[in-house]
């Protein structure tokens, strides 16, 4: 039989039996789709926070209080807590050769309130490194001075979702608020794209560290973010950095410091992980959709058996007959994950149309996966039913009876 032949006989069989097509190209369809639509949601998060880390530049060092090696032997009954970083660490790790700038950071929750209108914000105590380091600029007004690491100034810098629900459209720069126990003027706001790392930056407001060590009562530093001068050698760099703590805290190294590639690696390699384990659970729907093949095969053996008696009389060979159902799956398979590919990019489109400040993107090998595990699939399953209308005796199947 022609290869032509083959195709218009299997057509026929499809034209004849439409529910059993639609259903066997439903179950392809929704098998592919789902492995597609959901490992586009991994890959979606993985370029996100890409995103989100190139927001901050890419020559940044992150230098947290404590070490992150475990140490053998039993854990202490109390504890002990790691030195804090102080602000004045963070003006020795300045001096580096290798730094070019340094921000300090000591976040904490405060009330925040204007006359009638009060709230609890994030309020952040930085200096003038910050707007740098975390790539940030004022819309209107001005940075925090380069007096905010020495001096507990009364000035603050406002996001600007928080400038508008503080003051609507009336001028903010130049006005006073109270944060805390504490009046403060406003000196600037920020621009509306002021978002990295989780942190919504247009709703919060940003103090000298300084002032942020006397409102929240405390010394210690949440972390030092380090920008590094172009082309500088970051192993080098990091043995200075940690040189001058060891210096300065008696000989102990108990500080961690992270560069923004090993998070950023650490990320892709989890949501990989995770993008490939969202995809073999969605490829169980393939699954399924394999055992459905199967399942209406081994029926239409059942009720296409004069059928077969009859291409075994007038000289199909066993061979024949096993190719021609086959292919039949074959068919529905391909159409089933032709179908499932363009619904699946059809939604991921309208989705990130709808939400595009989370868009999905599905991985390139997703599509080819899908399908290529599809075709796998509905071969392996319709082999058994191919088999057995392959053997059916060409007498008995035309008298309808077991071959």
């Amino acid at each position: 039989m022609l290869f032509a032949d083959q195709l218009r006989f299997n057509w026929r069989v499809f034209s004849a039996q439409r529910m059993r097509t639609f259903l066997l190209l439903l179950a392809v369809t929704i098998g592919v789709a789902s492995v597609v639509m959901l490992t586009s949601l991994g890959e979606g998060a993985r370029r996100y926070i890409d995103a989100e880390f190139s927001s901050l530049g890419n020559r940044l060092l992150i230098v947290f209080p404590g070490r992150k090696e475990t140490v053998g032997g039993q854990p202490p009954i109390y504890g002990t807590a790691p030195r804090d970083l102080t602000l004045g660490d963070a003006m020795a790790m300045a001096k580096v050769p290798a730094i070019q700038a340094v921000a300090p950071i000591l976040p904490g929750t405060v009330a925040v309130s204007r006359g009638s209108r009060s709230r609890e914000v994030i309020a952040v105590g930085a200096t003038e490194g910050f707007f740098r380091v975390r790539q940030l600029s004022v819309d209107r007004g001005r940075e925090l001075p380069a007096s905010s690491k020495d001096e507990a100034l009364a000035v603050c810098v406002l996001g600007y979702k928080l400038k508008n629900e503080l003051f609507g459209h009336d001028r903010a720069v130049g006005e006073w608020l109270r944060i805390g126990d504490r009046r403060m003027r406003v000196i600037g706001v920020l621009t509306s794209a002021g978002e990295s790392l989780g942190m919504d930056m247009g709703d919060v407001i940003i103090i000298p560290v300084v002032t942020a060590q006397q409102l929240f009562n405390t010394q210690a530093l949440f972390r030092v973010l380090l920008e590094l001068q172009e082309g500088a050698d970051e192993g080098l760099a990091r043995q200075r950095l940690e040189q001058v703590i060891r210096d300065r805290h008696e000989g102990e190294d108990d500080i961690t410091i992270v560069s923004q590639d090993s998070v950023l690696a650490a990320f892709n390699n989890i949501l990989t992980t995770l993008t490939l384990a969202i995809a073999a659970i969605a490829a169980i729907s393939l699954l399924v959709a394999g055992i459905l093949i199967m399942n209406i095969s081994l029926i239409s053996v059942s009720q296409r058996r004069a059928e077969i008696g009859l291409l075994k009389a007038i000289g199909a060979s066993g061979e024949h007959i096993r190719r021609l159902f086959l292919a039949e799956s074959l068919m529905l398979v391909c159409l089933g994950s032709a179908t499932g590919v363009v619904f699946a990019y059809a939604a991921v489109f309208l989705f990130r149309h709808l939400w595009p400040a989370f868009p999905l993107f599905p991985p390139h090998w997703a599509a080819p996966a899908a399908a290529i595990t599809a075709i796998v699939t509905g071969l392996m399953f319709s082999w058994l039913p191919a088999q057995k209308a392959s053997r059916l005796d060409p007498v008995l199947a035309m008298r309808g009876g077991a071959g």
